[in-house]
């Protein structure tokens, strides 16, 4: 197994993805990367991975299929924006759930054995207890998690159907180095950039909500982890512990030395009020626990901007 197993990751050019894509890359595995670079940044792909610019709904995707001979798909492709959702909640069906499904298509007639999701724990909507489990009940408060929870009910029937195997990762709130500071998702990023260049980070609603916040190296490892563990599962990634937005806005203050000034605005339809995962089900069948801490996990993404 001299070139590891073949791997498809689309949406690789994104933040998670590409660094899921670093680490298969020094796993010794072989990795494609398909990306419309909607999103994505091309110079975030590892030069060691193929690259196709090309968008999960074109015709042509198929041909990276046709091409690649892949063993394991990561199908972090979406569209990932709360808010676009809202407005536009048809394009968000049109990637999330009829773009995924054109992928379980493909992987079922080029053979593929298995699909890595990248999902949210936002399929959730508000708790009914804290930390949250696998078990708890499902009720999205916005198009964006209707179609991710949508497109997990297409793998399991893949999965009766077609023998097609797959493991469902449902993140918390996902942040850490090359998270985009100019998309809505990702608020470490968003308020890092802000706060580095002198700008006011807006806080929508009391800044009193709780995030569970899970830093992109544990999520990569727990994505290798699944090459080989989970299948026909599915797993909360979190650590457990909720951050209000203005304990996060103290933080980032503390490790940059600056004082940031706030400006509250309304707060935002589609959005949890207070969030954490257990991660249980991970750490017995995966052996999967998050171990980079909130501060250092900060630290990192300040470092990141400071050096890019």
């Amino acid at each position: 197994m001299a070139d590891g197993i073949k791997c498809l990751v689309t949406g690789g050019a994104g933040f998670i993805g590409s660094n899921i894509v670093d680490a298969l890359v020094v796993a010794g595995h072989s990795v494609t990367v398909a990306d419309d670079l909607s999103t994505g940044n091309r110079a975030q792909v590892n030069a060691q991975a193929q690259f196709a610019q090309v968008d999960v709904l074109a015709a042509e995707f198929e041909h990276v299929f046709a091409e690649g001979g892949f063993e394991v798909v990561y199908h972090l492709a979406a569209q990932t924006d709360v808010m676009t959702s809202v407005e536009d909640p048809a394009t968000d069906a049109q990637v999330n759930v009829i773009g995924g499904i054109r992928l379980l298509e493909l992987c079922r007639k080029y053979g593929v054995r298995k699909v890595i999701f990248s999902s949210t724990s936002s399929v959730f909507g508000e708790p009914d207890y804290l930390p949250m489990d696998e078990g708890h009940p499902i009720r999205p408060l916005c198009p964006y998690a209707a179609s991710k929870h949508a497109f997990e009910h297409y793998l399991h029937l893949y999965s009766e159907i077609h023998d097609l195997a797959y493991t469902v990762l449902r993140y918390a709130n996902a942040y850490g180095p090359r998270q985009d500071p100019h998309h809505e998702g990702g608020v470490v990023a968003i308020f890092a950039y802000k706060i580095l260049n002198g700008a006011v980070p807006i806080i929508y609603g009391d800044g009193e909500q709780t995030r569970d916040f899970v830093h992109v190296d544990d999520l990569v490892r727990a994505n290798l982890i699944c090459l080989e563990r989970g299948d026909n599962s599915y797993y909360n990634l979190g650590t457990g512990i909720e951050t209000t937005v203005n304990e996060l806005v103290a933080l980032l203050d503390e490790l940059s030395g600056a004082k940031a000034e706030v400006e509250y605005a309304a707060g935002r339809r589609g959005e949890m009020r207070r969030l954490s995962l257990q991660s249980a089900r991970a750490a017995t069948e995966l052996q999967w626990s998050p171990t980079v801490g909130l501060c250092a996990g900060v630290q990192s993404v300040l470092d990141y901007f400071k050096e890019n």
